[in-house]
């Protein structure tokens, strides 16, 4: 399902003239979130749990969530704001202006854009051609910047507003967010620091460290892939979880 969001979609326009579409799209079976209701469905059987009860620990979770709700929306809504004023292309093509020296600083656009996104994978959607076409421009193999973009982006996680909002509701304090912000943000730039010397010195001074890709010949024969094996470890893998379940019950009972 999906739907493009009115007065918004195709309003924008991006530096080279093309607007930019703004469509929702709501996977609700593909989400990570129906995976985890689900097994929260199946699980409260398992505990020995009423469904009455697993409904009003529910709406308990959702009173414990509240604010930091607000907050990942809000966060969300920021996102999309820097990335549409094309604030986020702006600093990203500041830092890719440094030349040589840009491996360095290559893990910092990770670590910038999990911290505005609060998603390592929206950061690497963001600025991974940024960061493989400034690397090739300068002679470096664009695997060293990609890959760091991406350790930015972890050590940028723990200080992302969105983390730190859940984690704040998960332990019960709420209101201390800016604890934990002022707690993490110096492991975090520590961190950063010493990612951003590895990738440099991977840059030019231990490059053999990346292995070379070797392209198959073209007239390789192309094999078709064997989806039996898969199958057969999701068999296995439903026999334990089902065996698992009747175990569990027969305790209870």
């Amino acid at each position: 399902m999906q739907f493009e969001f009115p007065g918004l979609h195709n309003v924008i326009l991006d530096r080279d003239g093309k607007a930019m579409p703004h469509i929702f799209k709501f996977n609700y079976l593909s989400a990570s979130g129906t995976a985890i209701l689900l097994s929260a469905v199946i699980a409260i059987p398992l505990t020995g749990l009423k469904f009455s009860d697993g409904f009003k620990i529910f709406l308990s979770t959702l009173q414990q969530l509240r604010f930091p709700i607000l907050t990942i929306a809000s966060v969300l809504a920021f996102a999309y704001l820097v990335n549409d004023s094309g604030i986020t292309i702006t600093i990203a093509q500041a830092l890719a202006g440094t030349g040589l020296l840009f491996p360095f600083f290559a893990p910092m656009l990770g670590w910038l854009g999990v911290f505005i996104t609060g998603s390592d994978t929206s950061s690497n959607a963001v600025f991974g051609k940024l960061q493989a076409t400034t690397a090739t421009s300068i002679g470096v193999d664009p695997v060293i910047t990609v890959s760091a973009n991406v350790s930015g982006g972890v050590v940028g996680k723990m200080i992302s507003p969105q983390s730190i909002a859940v984690a704040a509701a998960a332990g019960n304090l709420v209101g201390r967010e800016s604890e934990l912000f002022r707690f993490t943000v110096k492991h975090s730039f520590i961190m950063l620091l010493f990612i951003c010397i590895v990738v440099l010195a991977q840059a030019y001074l231990f490059s053999w460290l990346i292995p070379q890709p070797h392209l198959l010949p073209t007239n390789a024969p192309k094999t078709t892939p064997d989806f039996s094996k898969g199958f057969i470890y999701l068999f296995i893998l439903t026999a334990i979880l089902v065996a698992f379940s009747i175990v569990v019950v027969r305790r209870k009972l």
